[in-house]
C-alpha cells in the first residue's frame, strides 16, 4: 500500500484477517486431566439434564415460598389504589389521601437473595396491577437529580402493551428531550393514561390484567443504604404531588422495621402509610430446598455428609444466602460429573440399567477399583469373587442388581428418617437436632444407633404421654402411607394396630379410674388405729417399689422398639452401601477450596507458583529458581520475598531487569527504549502488589517500600 502523497494525509492499514480461534466445547473440559475419557460427552450431558432438573424445581420452590408474600402485596396495592381513585370528600379521607402507600417488606439479612425477590416480585407487579415498576438501588441514587433520573428512566421507557401491530400505540418519551421533575413525571403520567383511556373496548381487553389508571409503583432495594436526605426530599416532594400521581412506595428491609423511623424523623415518616410485610426466613427457605433437593428420589445424585456440612456451615456462619448455597450444589454436581468416570450412571434407575451394558471393559475396571465394591468382593465366595473380578458379562448382571439396591435403599431411607425426626424433633433439648437436616447428616456420618445422642432419644421417647404418642403414630402412618417404598405395607398395618390398641386402653382405663376409685374411697371410710394404718402405709410402699408395668408403658415400650427397629434396618450410613461413589459426591475438601478459600494462601500460590492455576508447561521451574517467562508480578512478587523490611527500588528494578532480559541471552541490545520499557514494566507489577496489600510506600527513605507481609503464606 503506497504512501506516497501531494499533500499531507492520514493513511489507513487495514490489519490483517486473523483466523479465528476455535474456543473448545464444554464438554472437553470433562476430558482434560482425566486419563478416563470415555463417555465424556455422555456425562456432560447427563450433568446438564440432571441441572436443568434441579434448576427448574429450585425455581418452582421459590415461586411457591414467595406466593403468599406476593399476593398479599398484590392484595395491599389494590386496596390502596382503590382508596385513591374513591375521591371522597371526607376530612379523614383527604387527610389519608396525602400519605403515601408504602409496603415495608422485611427481607431478612440474606442480601444476596434479594436481587431474585425483587425480580419476581417486579414481574408479578407488572402481570397484575401495573407496567409502571421502577427498582432502585442506594449507589445509584447518590443525590435526589440521580434518583429522579433513574425513576423517570426506568418508566418512560415501559410501554403500555395495548396493541403491538400499532406502532402509534407505543408510549415511549425519550428522557433527554425532557427535565427530570416531578412536574415532569407527572405530566407524563397524565399523557399516557388519557392515552390508554381513549383507546378503543377491543385495545383495551388486552391489558385488562392491569388496573384503570395503574399506580406508579417505586421500589427501593436497600432501604438501609440510601442517604436520609435522599429519602427525605423524595418523600416530601411526593407527598405534595400524592393527589395527581397514585404513588405507592415499598422498602426493602434487611434488618428491621424500625430502620423506617431511625433514617426518616418524624415530620417525614407521618407522610407515609406504612403496611409491614414478613417473608420466610432463610432458614425455612434452606429446609424446603434440603428437603425437596436431598430427601427425595426424584434424583439420583447426592451428597455425602461431609459436603452437605460444608454447605450448611457456609450458609449458616457466612451469608444465609439460599442462592449461594444452590450454586455451591450445582458445584457439586459438576464437580462429581467431571472427576469420577462412572457418574455416567448416575441417572434414573432405568437409564442406568441400560448403560451399565455398554460399559467398556476400562469402566468396568473403574468399578473394580472402588472401595465400596472391594469390601463386596471380599465378602464373597471365592467362586464369585473369580468371577466379579474377571467376567465383565458378569459383573454387569451384578452392578445392575446392585444399582437396584441402592435405588431401594433410597426409596426406604427418606421415610424412616422423616418418622424418626417426627419423634425426635419434639423431644427436649433436641438430642438428635430439631432441623431434619441435622437428623441427616449423622444418619450419613455413622451409625446413628450407636450414638450416645440416640440413647438419650430413646429414653426420651419411653416417657412420653400418650397423646403426643398417637399424635406421632398417626404422623408416621401418613409419611408411610405417601411413600413409593414397597415394604412399608406391613409397617403402616403395624402402626395402625399401635393406634387402636391405645384406643382401646383408652376406653379400659377410664373403666378402671371409676373402680379404684370407689375401692379407695370405702378403705378410707372403714375405722383403723394407728398399727394397721402404719401397716397399710408400707404395703402400698413396697407395692410401688415392685409394681409392674402397666399396660399402656408396655405399649409405648413396644412402640419404640419398633421404631428402634426400623432406624436399624434402614438408616445404614451411604457409604456402607456398594457403588455409593457413583451416585454420591464426597470431595469435600475441593468444595471448600471453591466456596471457603483463604484469599492471602491462594494469593501467594498464585505468585510464587503461577504454573498451579495456568497450568503453562513453560512456567514449571524448581522451588528457589526464577522463570523470566513468568507475568511480571509474580517475578517482582518472588524478588520481594528475599528482602527485608525496606526494599530498595533501586536494586529492586536491576533484579527485576537482569531476570526479564536473561530470555535475550548475553547478545541482546541494551538500548534506552529496552530499559523504558522494563522500567515501565517494573513499576506497573511494583503498583499491583501496592494494591493487593504486599507493600506500601516508605516515610523514612523516598526510595524504599515498606514491606507487609513475612512467612509463606
Amino acid at each position: 500500500m503506497s504512501t506516497c502523497s501531494v499533500s499531507k494525509g492520514c493513511f489507513v492499514f487495514k490489519p490483517s484477517p486473523k483466523k479465528r480461534r476455535v474456543s473448545p466445547k464444554t464438554a472437553d473440559y470433562f476430558r482434560e486431566g482425566n486419563n478416563d475419557s470415555e463417555d465424556s460427552g455422555l456425562r456432560f450431558a447427563t450433568c446438564q439434564s440432571l441441572w436443568k432438573q434441579i434448576k427448574s424445581e429450585t425455581e418452582q420452590i421459590q415461586e411457591e415460598l414467595n406466593k403468599q408474600l406476593f399476593d398479599n402485596l398484590v392484595s395491599f396495592l389494590r386496596r390502596s389504589h382503590s382508596e385513591f381513585q374513591e375521591k371522597t370528600t371526607e376530612w379523614t379521607c383527604q387527610m389519608k389521601s396525602s400519605e403515601i402507600p408504602t409496603a415495608a417488606l422485611v427481607l431478612g439479612v440474606n442480601v444476596t437473595d434479594h436481587d431474585l425477590t425483587f425480580k419476581s416480585l417486579s414481574e408479578v407487579l407488572q402481570n397484575n396491577i401495573t407496567p409502571y415498576v421502577a427498582l432502585l438501588q442506594a449507589k445509584d441514587c447518590p443525590g435526589i437529580k440521580n434518583l429522579m433520573q433513574k425513576l423517570m428512566g426506568q418508566l418512560m421507557n415501559c410501554y403500555i402493551d395495548v396493541d403491538t401491530s400499532d406502532e402509534e400505540d407505543w408510549v415511549q418519551v425519550s428522557q433527554n428531550r425532557i427535565r427530570c421533575s416531578m412536574a415532569s413525571l407527572i405530566s407524563w403520567y397524565e399523557n399516557i393514561t388519557k392515552k390508554t383511556d381513549s383507546e378503543t373496548p377491543s385495545k383495551k381487553r388486552t391489558s385488562s390484567r392491569h388496573l384503570q389508571s395503574p399506580p406508579v409503583v417505586v421500589i427501593f432495594k436497600d432501604m438501609e443504604s440510601f442517604t436520609t436526605k435522599v429519602l427525605q426530599d423524595f418523600l416530601v416532594i411526593s407527598s405534595q404531588h400524592i393527589r395527581e400521581l397514585p404513588l405507592i412506595l415499598i422498602f426493602g428491609i434487611a434488618t428491621s422495621p424500625m430502620i423506617i423511623h431511625s433514617l426518616l424523623p418524624h415530620s417525614v415518616s407521618s407522610l407515609l402509610c406504612i403496611e409491614l410485610f414478613q417473608s420466610l426466613s432463610c432458614k425455612e427457605h434452606l429446609s424446603t430446598i434440603i428437603d425437596k433437593l436431598l430427601l427425595t428420589t426424584q434424583f439420583a445424585f447426592k451428597l455425602s455428609e461431609k459436603v452437605l456440612q460444608v454447605l450448611i456451615n457456609i450458609f449458616l456462619y457466612h451469608d444465609f444466602s439460599v442462592q449461594n448455597f444452590i450454586k455451591g450444589f450445582q458445584l457439586c454436581i459438576v464437580e462429581h460429573f467431571c472427576s469420577q468416570p462412572l457418574s455416567v450412571l448416575c441417572c434414573r434407575l432405568v437409564e442406568a440399567k441400560k448403560r451399565v451394558n455398554s460399559l467398556s471393559h476400562s469402566q468396568c475396571e473403574n468399578v473394580r477399583r472402588l472401595p465400596s465394591f472391594r469390601r463386596y468382593v471380599e465378602s464373597q465366595v471365592s467362586e464369585k469373587q473369580i468371577a466379579l473380578l474377571t467376567a465383565d458379562n458378569f459383573l454387569k448382571e451384578v452392578i445392575q442388581k446392585l444399582l437396584e439396591d441402592l435405588h431401594v435403599y433410597h426409596e426406604n431411607y427418606v421415610p424412616v428418617l422423616r418418622c424418626l425426626h417426627v419423634f425426635t424433633s419434639s423431644l427436649p433439648k433436641y438430642p438428635l437436632g430439631k432441623q431434619i437436616r441435622e437428623l441427616h447428616c449423622a444418619c450419613l456420618e455413622n451409625r446413628v444407633w450407636e450414638t450416645e445422642e440416640y440413647e438419650s432419644s430413646l429414653q426420651l421417647a419411653r416417657m412420653l404421654n400418650k397423646s403426643d404418642l398417637v399424635t406421632m403414630l398417626q404422623k408416621c402412618v401418613e409419611i408411610f402411607a405417601s411413600s413409593s417404598g414397597k415394604e412399608f405395607d406391613k409397617v403402616v398395618e403395624k402402626l395402625k394396630e399401635f393406634l387402636t390398641q391405645f384406643q382401646k386402653l383408652e376406653v379400659a382405663g377410664a373403666c378402671q379410674e371409676r373402680g379404684e376409685s370407689v375401692s379407695s374411697q370405702k378403705e378410707l371410710q372403714k375405722k383403723t388405729d394407728l398399727y394397721h394404718l402404719q401397716k397399710t402405709l408400707l404395703e402400698l410402699k413396697e407395692s410401688r417399689r415392685s409394681k409392674k408395668l402397666t399396660k399402656f408403658e408396655m405399649l409405648r415400650f413396644e412402640v419404640v422398639d419398633f421404631i428402634d427397629n426400623l432406624v436399624r434396618n434402614y438408616l445404614v450410613p451411604a457409604d456402607h452401601k456398594t457403588l455409593h461413589e457413583i451416585m454420591y459426591f464426597n470431595t469435600a475438601s475441593a468444595l471448600r477450596e471453591h466456596l471457603n478459600a483463604a484469599p492471602r494462601i491462594a494469593l501467594h500460590t498464585a505468585l510464587n507458583n503461577p504454573y498451579c492455576y495456568l497450568k503453562n508447561q513453560a512456567l514449571k521451574s524448581d522451588g528457589g529458581t526464577i522463570s523470566n517467562k513468568a507475568p511480571d508480578i509474580c517475578i517482582v512478587y518472588k524478588l520481594h520475598l528475599e528482602c527485608g523490611r525496606l526494599i530498595n527500588l533501586v536494586d529492586w528494578l536491576e533484579a527485576f531487569s537482569t531476570v526479564v532480559m536473561a530470555v535475550e541471552g548475553p547478545n541482546a541490545a541494551a538500548s534506552d527504549q529496552v530499559d523504558d520499557i522494563i522500567h515501565a514494566r517494573f513499576i506497573r507489577a511494583v503498583s499491583e502488589l501496592e494494591l493487593l496489600g504486599f507493600i506500601k510506600p516508605s516515610k523514612q527513605k523516598t526510595d524504599h517500600v515498606a514491606r507487609l507481609t513475612w512467612g509463606g503464606c
